[in-house]
């Protein structure tokens, strides 16, 4: 089976995002226009398969923020290694409405948060590393020694395995944002052309938190959708 179409993921391995908004049919006009995703219900479709979720933001509280899942096979036992390992647990596992997966969201050392996903019916993304879909999630931590001294033994079969392609990378938060901005994870998306993408965005009513520069696996730009969600557009080196 074709790597971008893969029906299940390894522990470790990012195999889910959604986006939680205050309004999700605005979300599904921004987001339909920027990628080309066409939407059943919650899910974002790319070419008929889902690669997304966009969820009405039922707390005013939360924020408004894309989040990324890792899958595991056990996501009660993964979400105690978290703990064990110096994390927290801020949802504690629960099946979905849909009954299609088990997810909790937790946190590394720091405070970034991520979650877990064990999938039921859902395994995860029915496309990925496409233009217009889910490429890469990148971790700004305050200290990355930390992270890899928390990420490794947690996801080593996926980061550092025989069969390992991560697409997951750490880097200090003062990289690309302001050194006081906690610790977070940001979902990126690949783009055929990263520039043109960034002119899309703002063109949609979004902004740009970081124009486009280069990294050790593609150029990259940091914006906000027009509700204020943070994500990356990824444009793969040819």
């Amino acid at each position: 089976m074709a790597e971008n179409r893969a029906s299940r993921y390894a522990e470790g391995v990012p195999c889910w995002v959604d986006v939680q908004l205050p309004d999700v049919e605005a979300g599904k006009r921004f987001y339909g226009d920027l990628f080309g995703w066409s939407f059943e219900d919650s899910y974002a479709l790319k070419e008929g398969e889902r690669v997304a979720a966009l969820l009405p933001k039922t707390d005013g509280r939360m924020p408004t923020v894309w989040t990324v899942y890792f899958a595991t096979p056990d996501v009660e036992a993964l979400a105690r290694r978290v703990l064990e390992a110096g994390g927290n647990i801020v949802a504690a596992p629960l099946e979905t409405r849909s009954g299609e997966a088990v997810t909790a969201l937790v946190t590394d050392p720091e405070g970034a948060v991520f979650g877990l996903w064990q999938p039921l019916a859902h395994p995860g993304f029915g496309r990925r590393h496409e233009i217009g879909t889910f490429a890469w999630a990148q971790l700004y931590a305050r200290d990355t020694e930390t992270a890899n001294d928390f990420y490794g033994p947690l996801f080593h079969a996926a980061l550092f395995g025989p069969d390992a392609k991560p697409d997951f990378g750490r880097a200090p938060v003062a990289d690309v944002f302001f050194p006081e901005m906690p610790p977070h994870f940001v979902v990126h998306f690949r783009v055929a052309d990263c520039a043109r993408a960034v002119e899309r965005v703002t063109g949609l009513g979004g902004r740009v938190q970081a124009p486009p520069f280069e990294t050790s696996y593609g150029t990259v730009a940091v914006v906000t959708d027009n509700q204020g969600a943070s994500f990356a557009l990824l444009q793969r080196p040819d």
